[in-house]
């Protein structure tokens, strides 16, 4: 499978020397699928070696990995894989590229590791593996958490951070996905929250001012939005967003230390607000509109199918 993909994209050629001098062995690309296909599988090199109809020995495979792969590479190669599905007739019936999905599932590794720990809702121990799954069925970015992180941190990340000609501006995700704080800060950069919400219920709807009265959904609307809150604090939530544009700082990064000081971090109260107001007009068109309904589910469905395969 490999060798066939690489045939037909080349993602191979992505990798080389990462000092940037010209590679002194033959047999190049042979010796990158075979790592690629080492790691892959989770093998390992001494494993691959005693395994494969080939020559190579395990430090062969070692000194590949170390000197002429790296994740950035990776991701190049990924990339390479992911535009040349865009163009396939079965991925066009799927979906038009404009919307993805995330959604963590649970991955075994060894209890002596660093990361692992217990998960409350798998009651088992390991690591969540975030994936980002196109309309298309097509994986765009996957990022590795501890299971005591809250998930919603990385929703936006695998949007910034995907290079591939596959472009949605919609992300959608489970409960776990959503927060106001993450709301308000995926509208400012420009990408549309639309999470499937199992108790909608429980969340509150925010007036634009006190004075306000509706007359059927009256009952859904809560406290006012503070106005003056968002204003005093634009300039610093845009320039929040400009560094996270401009990759000073990651999303991700930026949303845990936010939720650490919630308390006494104005800037966050100011992301909070924000939020409040997108997420309610969210909450009403998703309440008002079947159809939206209808996508966010089998989109959101997209993503576990994704995981319940790779499992």
């Amino acid at each position: 499978m490999l060798c066939s993909t690489h045939h037909t994209t080349g993602w191979a050629f992505e990798f080389g020397p990462l000092s940037g001098s010209e590679p002194r062995f033959e047999q190049l690309i042979d010796r990158y699928i075979l790592n690629t296909f080492c790691h892959g599988t989770g093998m390992g090199p001494t494993q691959t070696a005693k395994h494969v109809r080939t020559n190579i020995t395990p430090h062969m495979l070692s000194w590949v990995n170390q000197r002429h792969s790296s994740t950035n590479l990776l991701d190049k190669a990924k990339d390479r894989v992911v535009n040349y599905t865009k163009d396939f007739s079965i991925t066009k019936a799927w979906g038009d590229g404009s919307r993805c999905a995330a959604d963590g599932t649970l991955r075994d590794i060894y209890e002596d590791n660093l990361m692992a720990e217990s998960h409350f809702r798998y009651i088992s121990k390991g690591g969540i593996s975030y994936n980002h799954i196109a309309d298309t069925y097509v994986a765009l970015f996957s990022t590795f958490m501890r299971c005591g992180l809250w998930e919603a941190v990385a929703i936006l990340d695998g949007l910034l951070k995907n290079d591939s000609t596959i472009k949605p501006t919609t992300v959608h995700a489970d409960t776990q996905g959503q927060s106001t704080v993450v709301f308000g800060l995926a509208h400012l950069l420009g990408i549309k929250l639309m999470p499937r919400i199992r108790n909608w219920t429980d969340l509150k709807f925010f007036r634009p001012n006190k004075n306000t009265t509706y007359r059927n959904v009256d009952p859904l609307f809560s406290d006012a939005i503070d106005w003056e809150l968002i204003k005093a604090h634009w300039q610093d939530l845009m320039q929040v967003v400009l560094s996270i544009k401009h990759g000073k700082i990651s999303s991700a990064l930026l949303l845990r230390k936010l939720g650490t000081y919630s308390r006494k971090n104005r800037l966050y109260l100011a992301f909070q607000e924000l939020g409040r107001v997108i997420r309610t007009l969210f909450l009403l068109e998703y309440l008002s509109n079947l159809k939206l309904r209808e996508i966010i589910t089998a989109t959101t469905n997209k993503v576990e199918a994704y995981n319940a395969l790779s499992e």
